[in-house]
């Protein structure tokens, strides 16, 4: 088993439940959509605060997305940029963590609905749901130059970019070789620029 698998099945089988802290009854109820770094941070500024904290993501991990590009070009695992959300917070006492996605919100109730059919009342919301790259309308480009803003994008464009290399190692065609080795990356800012070093010193 790899690192990642292992990473995965531990997160899967030890992290899946929810984990339930001991709400305390008067309490505003504060609910954060998304355990990225906004919803993270606001968690955390809660910590000491008369609240009753409930984070809801997707997923059980917390990603960090800047060093995707790492994971993009194989410099490191999916396993060394993900963190289980519930080690994350599981010093504070007043934050409990639920995984599942939120599909509705009703401001007039204050309530949400979560994917698995519940409802859950809110006295605060607090959306930090992060974004997807944007092909300004050209949605039909994103199979050609896909982007990286999760680890199954990561992953994806991994395997891409060494089986180039693998096919130009054994390709005679010298025009055909440079195509393989050919490397075009769509944007010049920070992920942009740290992946093409990345490409290049790969």
């Amino acid at each position: 088993m790899t690192k990642h698998a292992a990473h995965q099945h531990s997160v899967s089988s030890c992290e899946s439940t929810n984990t339930k802290a001991d709400e305390v009854e008067g309490w505003p109820r504060v609910v954060i959509v998304g355990a990225g770094f906004g919803g993270l941070s606001a968690a955390q500024a809660l910590a000491k605060e008369p609240v009753n904290v409930t984070v809801i993501d997707r997923r059980n991990y917390h990603l960090f997305q800047p060093l995707l590009y790492q994971v993009a070009t194989a410099a490191l695992s999916p396993a060394d940029i993900a963190w289980p959300i519930r080690n994350i917070l599981k010093r504070q006492k007043n934050a409990r963590i639920i995984m599942d996605e939120v599909t509705g919100i009703d401001s007039q109730s204050k309530s949400i609905t979560l994917k698995e059919g519940s409802n859950m009342k809110y006295d605060h919301l607090i959306l930090a749901t992060g974004a997807r790259h944007s092909y300004f309308g050209k949605d039909e480009w994103e199979e050609a130059a896909p982007g990286i803003k999760t680890v199954a994008d990561a992953t994806a464009l991994r395997q891409k970019i060494l089986m180039s290399f693998e096919k130009a190692e054994t390709e005679k065609d010298p025009k055909e070789r440079e195509r393989l080795l050919t490397f075009v990356i769509i944007g010049g800012g920070p992920t942009g620029v740290e992946l093409a070093g990345a490409v290049a010193e790969l």
